[in-house]
Order: C-alpha cells, then sequence, then structure tokens
C-alpha cells in the first residue's frame, strides 16, 4: 500500500516536472520556429531568470570591445548648468566616406539613476552598421526634478543639430531611441516638448529647422496623466508634485500630450507582462499614431517583463527590427 502511494506521488512529481520543463523550453522553440515573429517570454521575472540560470537564456554582453575600426570619442561636453558637465559619447565608423545617419540613445533608470554606458551594446552594433552612434548624459533626480531632464535632452538634441559637419553625420537623418525612463525623454524630444516656463535664452529654444527623423521607443511611458501614474512614487517623485498639487505637470510631461500629424515616425517595442510601465501605454501611443497618420511599427513581445531587452534573444530581435525601421526611415 505504501509502495503504490509512494509511486502515485512520484509520478505525480515527474509529472509536474516533465510539464515545468516543457513549458521552461516553449518560448526557446517557438522563436526557433518562428524567428521573424517578436519571441516569447515567461511572463514573471524568476522563470526568466530561472531560464538564464540554466543556460536557456543569455543576458547581453553590457560591455563589449569597441572594434578596431570604430573610433570612440568620450566625454564630449554639450552642456554645462550650474557647474555640473553634461557629457556624451560618440561612435564613429573610420570607413565613413559622406555624412552618416545618427542614432542617439537614451538610457532609462527611472529618472534617477544609470548611465550613458548603459547601451553600448546598441552603440557599438550599429555602429558595425555604418551609423554613428552616441549616448547621452541628463540630470538625475538628485540635481533636480522635472523639467530638468526633459531641457537637458532637448539641449542635446539641439548640439547635435549644430555639430554635424564636426563628427561627420547628417544633422538631417537623426533617430532618438530610448528605453524606460529614456524612452520617454527621447519621445519628449521627438515630438518637440516645450517647457511653458522655458526662457527665450535657453538652448533649448529651436536655432535652425532641423526635426528628428525617428524615435524609438523601449517600454517607456507615454502617458503619465492615466490613473495608475498619477499614483505611482517614481512618476511623482520626477515631477516634485501629487497629482492633487500640480495636475498641469502631468500633462505637460507626458509625450502623448504633443503628438501631431508631423511628428516622426516612431517604433515601439513592449513586453505585455511588464508590471512597471503597462504595455497600456504603448497601445495608447499606437493608437493615437494611427489616428493622425504619423508612421509607425509596434511590437508586442508576448510574456515578457520590464527591461527584456536585456536578455540577448530579445536584444537580438529589437535589434533587427531596428535595423529595418532606420533602414526605411533615416536612408
Amino acid at each position: 500500500m505504501k509502495y503504490k502511494i509512494f509511486k502515485r506521488i512520484l509520478l505525480g512529481f515527474l509529472g509536474i516536472l516533465l510539464l515545468f520543463c516543457l513549458l521552461m523550453v516553449t518560448p526557446r522553440i517557438w522563436s526557433a520556429l518562428n524567428p521573424e515573429k517578436p519571441p516569447f517570454g515567461y511572463r514573471f521575472v524568476a522563470p526568466a531568470f530561472l531560464a538564464i540560470g540554466i543556460g536557456l537564456e543569455e543576458l547581453i554582453n553590457k560591455t563589449p570591445d569597441i572594434p578596431s575600426d570604430i573610433q570612440e570619442i568620450k566625454n564630449i561636453e554639450y552642456k554645462n548648468i550650474n557647474g555640473k558637465s553634461l557629457q556624451l559619447d560618440i561612435y564613429i565608423p573610420k570607413n565613413i566616406v559622406k555624412p552618416a545617419p545618427l542614432l542617439v540613445f537614451i538610457h532609462g533608470g527611472g529618472w534617477r539613476g544609470g548611465q550613458r554606458a548603459d547601451y553600448l551594446v546598441y552603440l557599438v552594433a550599429f555602429a558595425k552598421k555604418g551609423y554613428i552612434t552616441a549616448t547621452v548624459s541628463y540630470r538625475l533626480l538628485k540635481d533636480g526634478p522635472y523639467p530638468a531632464c526633459a531641457e537637458d535632452i532637448t539641449d542635446a538634441v539641439q548640439w547635435f543639430y549644430k555639430n554635424g559637419a564636426s563628427y561627420g553625420y547628417d544633422p538631417d537623418r537623426i533617430a532618438l531611441i530610448g528605453g524606460s525612463a529614456g524612452a520617454h525623454l527621447a519621445l519628449l524630444a521627438a515630438y518637440e516638448w516645450k517647457n511653458p516656463g522655458m526662457k527665450s535664452d535657453s538652448l533649448a529654444v529651436a536655432v535652425n529647422n532641423h526635426r528628428i527623423k525617428a524615435v524609438v521607443d523601449i517600454y517607456g511611458p507615454a502617458d503619465l496623466t492615466t490613473e495608475y501614474s498619477r499614483t505611482h512614487s517614481l512618476v511623482t517623485s520626477f515631477l516634485g508634485h501629487t497629482f492633487e498639487e500640480a495636475p498641469e505637470l502631468f500633462t505637460e510631461a507626458s509625450p502623448i500630450h504633443y503628438l501631431d500629424k508631423n511628428d516622426p515616425a516612431t517604433m515601439i517595442l513592449h513586453g505585455t507582462s511588464d508590471d512597471l510601465v503597462p504595455i497600456s501605454q504603448s497601445d495608447e501611443l499606437k493608437a493615437r499614431l494611427d489616428s493622425l497618420g504619423v508612421p509607425n511599427v509596434y511590437y508586442r513581445l508576448p510574456l515578457w517583463p520590464h527591461t527584456m531587452d536585456i536578455v540577448q534573444r530579445v536584444n537580438n530581435f529589437s535589434q533587427l527590427k531596428m535595423t529595418e525601421f532606420f533602414g526605411k526611415y533615416l536612408q
């Protein structure tokens, strides 16, 4: 009798283990069979990291070597405010013979952390493809709440418009790319954010007729006026006010508020299991872009959480689709 009970328990355990193993390998099998479609994930962060731990998934190399045929120019000051130097890095293929498109990457980190070297994996990869790439630092929350970082990215864009001849890129073919908070800032700048309190002598006042040609939003917030956003501690810290204190700030800091039919082509990448930035943010952005007739592509990556592109398989897909997007809109 005891043997039969033990056998049933063992068979039940083995059945559960087999089912678990099948569930863990299914995302990889799906990607192998459908390489052009968005890769499937694991729904939660824990199984995703388990997949990494047992070798089913691989993390990206965040510090790739700089190839000998790529020139790295670091610590270029684009702005100095109250003695704080804000800098950028540029990566230039040495075989460039004519002005190339420029890809500007803006790091995330909840507006309070991160550094411009975080996207080195993208900077190097796209420089190898013939693009000039750049990455920008901006003031974090410890240096001041909104609109500080939005002003900085807007000023960085103006710097890029004016310095194309010095670094070999075409100022009329610039794309902004960001992840999370960096995507929010990229969208603000691409959709021509304006600070109502901006002085006329600010660097952020347009000095030419250039415009951003394309923007890539990787799981970024687009509307800070939603019920979820209004009460989220990251958003209220970023804005320095609660919604009840200053509702107009939540609108002013929302990229979706600046949309019009003349906005640049937009690409969106977002995981459907993102618990930090709800995918409804990207769904709504897509709907608004469509209603205005703004060219856009949207990839909903099934069952992936926030920061999904640190997984190599997701990063590969993201780079593939960005390459197609840039090939269409920056050439």
